[in-house]
């Protein structure tokens, strides 16, 4: 069963990869990625949006996805929402599984179709006052359209 949160707070890594396999004896493996502000050209924060309960909807629908396609024993999907400052942790997926493969998989599904198929909205804040909303891209579609099918 997949863990799922949205939220404002910053995330322990470490206690979310503890809690996921704590008691379990079956997991071999856990796959994690955690995704990071960047201070890009300037970016002084990023602003994510998104409407609650639609939002969480669309990750538990990735990750059930994740689990009918690979033998896992566990998933934590954690989207931070709010204002976020470089360095500061955005995303985490956590994918476990007894072999490291699916979870390697799994794991790069789930970022892959996070970036693509969740409902968040990116707001760029500049150190010199500009704001600008982040675009789609056709690096993350594409990085997406591998798992189609």
């Amino acid at each position: 069963m997949a863990r799922v949160l949205v939220q404002e707070a910053a995330f322990d890594m470490a206690a979310e990869q503890a809690l996921l396999a704590e008691g379990r004896i079956d997991v071999g493996g856990i796959a994690a990625f955690t995704g990071l502000c960047r201070a890009d050209d300037g970016i002084a924060a990023l602003v994510l949006e998104h409407y609650p309960g639609m939002t969480e909807r669309a990750l538990e629908k990735i990750a059930a996805e994740a689990e009918s396609r690979w033998p896992l024993t566990g998933c934590t999907v954690i989207h931070r929402v709010g204002r976020i400052l470089p360095g500061e942790p955005i995303v985490l997926v956590l994918a476990a599984s007894r072999h490291r493969t699916a979870a390697l998989e799994a794991c790069a599904f789930l970022i892959d179709w996070l970036k693509t198929g969740a409902p968040f909205w990116k707001r760029e804040e500049f150190s010199d006052g500009r704001e600008r909303w982040v675009e789609a891209k056709a690096s993350d579609d594409a990085a997406a359209a591998r798992w189609a099918g």
